[in-house]
């Protein structure tokens, strides 16, 4: 296990009124039967008219720049699912993380890749994110890993669970006055466990929103 840095710790303490931290763990996957949370969820409307390719990228995608400093790398190390929309959802889940450190970057919550990737829980989560930053002085620099990823579409198509793994080992704070990039010694809480509840927006094709966002620290199953 390695460093992580203090405004990471920080993001996720500020926002534990918005996250679910789950009991237990493991690597299976839920049934099919099993329901998602927040699967019959609206959507509100998005910040843009999304027309562009549903390919995910560091720089722009559907239109809106999700673009990261040099010194910030976001992998998303998993494959794409065979299923047309678990595929679109992953996408944009990822696209809901390059928005929330996109928003970090610019230091404001009111980011264009926010509102188009975000609605309800997922929006708040995001701000609350990006908050914590902005109050804390700090900006980002690294490399913030995401794998061992699972996806879960509901009966009618509209919602999928995107689930994953995050490893902050190599991701860290950087005070934006002085420079200083800021760790704390190795710990468990350099690894997290995400189930993103993604809806697809009703009016616009291809576009998906995060809705709902659980996350489980230290978690074990990640390490």
């Amino acid at each position: 296990m390695k460093r992580r840095s203090l405004p990471v710790a920080a993001a996720l303490a500020a926002s534990a009124a918005l996250l679910l931290t789950a009991c237990g763990g493991g690597d299976d996957k839920p049934s099919d039967n099993d329901k998602i949370a927040g699967a019959d969820q609206g959507s509100e409307s998005p910040g843009k008219t999304a027309e562009a390719s549903k390919e995910p990228s560091s720089g722009e995608s559907d239109g809106v720049d999700v673009s990261l400093p040099s010194d910030v790398e976001l992998v998303f190390d998993w494959d794409e699912p065979k299923n047309a929309n678990e595929a679109a959802a992953m996408d944009d889940a990822a696209n809901f993380f390059r928005a929330i450190y996109h928003g970090v970057d610019k230091r404001t919550t009111k980011d264009p890749a926010v509102t188009t990737y975000s609605t309800d829980g997922g929006m708040k989560y995001a701000k609350t994110q990006i908050d914590a930053w902005i109050e804390g002085g700090w900006t980002a620099t690294g490399t913030l890993r995401h794998y061992d990823a699972s996806t879960r579409a509901s009966d009618n198509g509209t919602s999928v669970e995107v689930a994953f793994c995050a490893d902050s080992s190599k991701f860290f704070g950087k005070e934006i006055k002085t420079g200083k990039v800021l760790t704390t010694e190795p710990s468990a809480e350099d690894f997290d466990h995400y189930k993103i509840i993604m809806i697809k927006y009703p009016t616009t094709d291809g576009l998906w929103q995060a809705s709902k966002v659980f996350v489980e620290t230290k978690a074990a199953q990640c390490q």
